[in-house]
């Protein structure tokens, strides 16, 4: 029995979109519980991802060159103050990996990429709206309440 390839953890690119957007449709899909018709959504996602970014930094795993994984960070550069650094925070999101691949790492293997990619880029902090399913994942990755934040949740 051989065991499971290693994936290979590495900052998306422009040439990513499109594997970044079958991501996205299968885990929106997942959630729904069927599939989603929408024909537009390759193209919209296209121009969101072009159009976002120059301030975000995604992560794919891929295994066999076959994308299974994705998360990525949205950088928030903080208002100068006088006698102070310039500094920044990053909010976490989007995390998935395809249920076929998950339990063998690769969730913690992005969180990692994306944490290290926060620490270079001088973040204070990186923040996320974990599900009820992940908060567990988060908290032994060292995620803990944000109680330093608040939220005014707006009706849409």
């Amino acid at each position: 029995m051989t065991s499971p390839r290693p994936a290979l953890i590495r900052q998306a690119s422009e040439r990513d979109t499109t594997a970044l957007a079958t991501l996205r449709r299968e885990w929106s899909e997942e959630q729904a519980g069927h599939s989603l018709d929408d024909d537009d959504f390759e193209e919209c996602f296209a121009q969101w991802y072009t159009a976002e970014a120059p301030r975000r930094a995604a992560f794919v795993a891929e295994i066999d060159g076959a994308a299974v994984g994705m998360v990525n960070l949205t950088m928030f550069e903080r208002m100068p103050k006088p006698g102070r650094p310039a500094s920044r925070w990053a909010y976490l999101g989007n995390a998935f990996v395809l249920a076929a691949h998950r339990n063998r790492g690769i969730g913690a293997a992005l969180l990692n990429a994306a944490v290290a990619h926060a620490r270079v880029r001088s973040c204070v902090r990186v923040v996320l709206s974990p599900s009820e399913r992940s908060v567990r994942f988060y908290q032994r990755a060292g995620f803990g309440p944000a109680t330093m934040l608040l939220a005014h949740v707006l009706d849409s």
